[in-house]
């Protein structure tokens, strides 16, 4: 790759290989919220370069689901049974140690929720990618991260990630005040917490004040949502379409992953 590639958002593929991890710890960062960290030899090699990465995480419903994903010839994309698959952020990873943390929102339905409602230290979860990851060089003054629960492992790691010099502002849609978490950055970090039910996630991005100099926008929540918001960040605050990023990571209706 070329150095002036290296200065402009760009993606990069990764071999998918898919991986049987064990639980190492199980910890509830808010009533909401829980992190389950996971492990194993086959953690080595694994690779996520974009803060916004996805793995997919495989969740067998029935005894030949179970047994495909056994199979060491199984293909995620192949014929015959199909455990339900997920799309998560990998949180954290430190491959010295050899550790993987997923944060879960604990919302009581779906294949993911309910496997991590009951999930224990000793028990296993395979997973496969990233399939690529999407680079975002330091080359912008500030940021604006926009999303809700589901969003906040992407939205907590790119503060981490983040030089000091930096300024953002992120605007975290939650169920409550008490799903509201500590974020660590040594940018310069302003946070609104938007509380579901009390204020509203679009009337909160139409009034923001967004910060100068140049900017990347990243919005990640329910599909239409995230349409909206986009909206809003081009027409009422005149936002670079090229440095928007906005994308669904959930469908109201149930209909896509969740």
């Amino acid at each position: 790759m070329s150095e002036s590639n290296k200065l402009e958002i760009h993606r990069v593929m990764h071999e998918i290989k898919r991986r049987r991890l064990d639980v190492l710890r199980v910890v509830d960062i808010t009533p909401r919220m829980r992190r389950i960290t996971l492990g194993g030899e086959q953690l080595a090699g694994f690779i996520s370069l974009g803060s916004d990465d996805h793995i997919k995480l495989l969740f067998p419903q029935n005894a030949a689901e179970h047994a495909a994903l056994e199979s060491p010839t199984f293909n995620i994309r192949g014929d015959g049974p199909q455990p339900a698959m997920r799309d998560y952020t990998p949180r954290r990873f430190d491959l010295d140690i050899g550790e993987l943390d997923i944060d879960f929102v604990l919302h009581g339905d779906g294949p993911a929720s309910t496997w991590a409602e009951q999930a224990a230290v000793g028990q296993h979860l395979y997973i496969g990618g990233p399939r690529g990851s999407m680079i975002v060089p330091d080359i912008f003054d500030s940021y604006l991260l926009i999303g809700d629960e589901t969003a906040l492992p992407a939205i907590a790691r790119r503060l981490e990630e983040l030089p000091a010099g930096r300024k953002v502002l992120a605007v975290i849609e939650v169920a409550d005040a008490a799903e509201k978490q500590t974020l660590e950055s040594t940018a310069q970090v302003e946070v609104i917490w938007v509380l579901r039910g009390v204020d509203d996630l679009l009337t909160t991005v139409q009034k923001l004040n967004v910060p100068g100099g140049s900017l990347y926008a990243w919005v990640a929540t329910e599909t239409k949502l995230s349409r909206q918001v986009r909206r809003v960040l081009l027409d009422t605050h005149r936002l670079n379409e090229e440095f928007v990023k906005a994308v669904g990571y959930w469908r109201a209706d149930g209909s896509d992953e969740e």
